[in-house]
């Protein structure tokens, strides 16, 4: 169907339902003479006369009135559909799909999840929590949280989650049987828990700063993992000491579950993003996400930027 053929459709429902050219040009904020216009070209296209005129009067003729039923639910399934998208528009509603590292879940989703949904019930959530880097556009995600090093440079991003900080960790019950390392170095002396990155393969090596001095340790142990929650719950377990960042492990530090270690040598670390397509307009539903988040770290406030 050509474009051409859609014109003068919506005049013709108004001068159909005002039964009059003039009452139909003030409903649809134009002259009588473009209504008029617009009819006559109409019936050129089709080769029909859909109207009977006289000087006090305008009918359907018969198969004017054919075509009506034809054109009428068409054109208000047409009005419901924008008016229904234009509500979406500014109404957060909808499935909103997020790519996220579980470490992104843990720290930054997992607090707020509960209250986020209870606050917008028109909104339904798909997390799909993996290591791998992947093109959100091509896959049809809303928006991911990585760390920032990893998110591209033409996506709009968003600092998220607290400050991090590594730090190292361990359960009373292994410190009681090997004791307590003073020094990074001694480190090397007990069984740590390595963690494996699924995007380089490596095992992850451990950074250590204080003052000008920094350094990295390429720890020892039995125990490798690739997943940061197990790594937590090994460490729970009293297995070994383990590498983590904070911001999921404080609960356990509370209860006394775990013992930080080294305190005075923990790096700081690029913080998590969440980052989505630059557009002129964001979606109702993660702009509500977006809005959600930025109150609850309203004491460390986002910074919205274009990566460049």
């Amino acid at each position: 169907m050509r474009q051409d053929h859609l014109d003068g459709l919506v005049t013709f429902l108004a001068v159909a339902e005002e039964k009059g050219f003039s009452t139909a040009a003030v409903r649809l904020g134009v002259s009588p003479s473009a209504v008029s216009q617009s009819i006559r070209s109409l019936e050129h296209r089709l080769g029909l006369v859909l109207f009977n005129r006289t000087t006090r009067s305008v009918a359907l003729t018969e198969v004017g009135e054919r075509f009506l039923e034809r054109v009428q639910p068409a054109l208000e399934a047409l009005t419901n559909a924008s008016r229904e998208l234009g509500r979406e528009a500014d109404h957060p509603s909808g499935l909103l799909r997020l790519n996220v590292l579980r470490a992104s879940y843990l720290i930054v989703l997992q607090p707020i999840l509960r209250r986020f949904l209870a606050t917008y019930p028109e909104i339904s959530l798909e997390l799909r929590v993996e290591n791998q880097l992947v093109d959100i556009i091509a896959q049809g995600f809303d928006a991911g949280i990585r760390f920032g090093a990893a998110v591209d440079k033409d996506m709009v991003a968003l600092t998220v989650g607290p400050p991090l900080q590594a730090q190292v960790i361990a359960a009373p019950d292994y410190l009681a049987r090997h004791g307590r390392p003073q020094h990074p170095r001694a480190l090397l002396e007990h069984d740590c828990i390595g963690f494996r990155h699924s995007s380089s393969g490596q095992i992850e090596r451990w950074a250590f700063s204080r003052g000008n001095e920094h350094f990295e340790l390429q720890v020892r142990g039995r125990l490798v993992l690739n997943d940061s929650e197990i790594l937590v719950r090994s460490a729970l377990d009293g297995l070994d000491i383990a590498y983590m960042i904070n911001g999921y492990i404080e609960p356990f530090l509370a209860q006394g579950r775990l013992v930080r270690l080294l305190e005075d040598w923990s790096p700081c670390f690029p913080g998590l993003q969440l980052y989505y397509p630059d557009r002129r307009r964001v979606p109702a539903k993660l702009r509500a996400l977006i809005d959600f988040l930025r109150a609850e770290w309203a004491q460390a406030p986002l910074v919205e930027e274009l990566l460049s």
